[in-house]
């Protein structure tokens, strides 16, 4: 995977829920293996999650038939609780992750520095089904 060409990505969505228990679905390793996938076929076996400025994250995504997998994983550059998160990926991308809680529904926007190797709307495409997932996760 190439790294960023500038370009950033939002995908977005409103949970159902307040935002204390969003982030704690969002960020405890427990609750990620339970939404992490983008479809049905896939899952996260491992959830690593050391939640600090300079923390490091890891997760492993796998096809459930075991044709492929990957790591996924990378460094905290900010974190304020029930507000946002922000981490460098392995590849020197950024993510920032902001949550607005208000009352019993919370808005998660994520925004990604997009790769070179794959189209913008496919990865628009990918980060927004685990997003949906998460939120789905996160109502029940």
């Amino acid at each position: 995977m190439t790294t960023s060409n500038n370009e950033k990505v939002t995908v977005e969505t409103t949970v159902y829920a307040p935002v204390a228990k969003v982030w704690e679905y969002w960020t405890e390793p427990k609750h990620i293996t339970q939404w992490n996938n983008a479809s049905d076929d896939w899952h996260t076996p491992v959830a690593e999650n050391d939640l600090k400025v300079g923390g490091k994250f890891l997760t492993r995504m796998e096809a459930k038939d075991g044709s492929f997998g990957f790591d996924f994983g990378g460094i905290y550059d900010e974190v304020k609780v029930n507000e946002v998160i922000s981490y460098t990926m392995g590849d020197g991308r950024k993510v920032d992750v902001t949550f607005k809680g208000q009352g019993d529904e919370t808005q998660v926007i994520e925004t990604f520095d997009a790769e070179t190797t794959n189209p913008i709307e496919m990865q628009q495409a990918g980060w927004q089904a685990i997003l949906d997932n998460f939120k789905k996760y996160a109502e029940q």
